[in-house]
């Protein structure tokens, strides 16, 4: 079974090429995931990466290590916590459409 890897303290200047090529050194990467931020758009400098056997050595030797002048963040991801919220959207009065 596969594990998901948070990276994080990326260089804004990464690709995601760059990142599947650098845990592909470990191991069969499945995906590489960049996270971009809803509004505009733009790369926040952390991804997601899944990959099946070298995982834990691929968190165990890139946590630290220097890419593109920054010291990467890596560990397994934690699964996101539930969302409070759900409930029925209110307009504004004062819209008009």
């Amino acid at each position: 079974m596969g594990k998901t890897i948070y990276v994080g303290n990326l260089p804004f200047s990464a690709t995601e090429e760059q990142v599947r090529d650098l845990f592909a050194a470990f191991g069969e990467v499945t995906s590489v995931k960049f996270v971009n931020d809803r509004d505009t758009g733009r790369f926040r400098g952390f991804a997601f990466v899944e990959m099946g056997a070298g995982a834990d050595e691929a968190i165990r030797d890139l946590d630290g290590k220097d890419f593109g002048g920054r010291d990467l963040r890596v560990n397994e991801a934690k699964e996101r916590a539930p969302r409070p919220g759900g409930g029925l959207r209110r307009r504004s009065p004062y819209r008009t459409a």
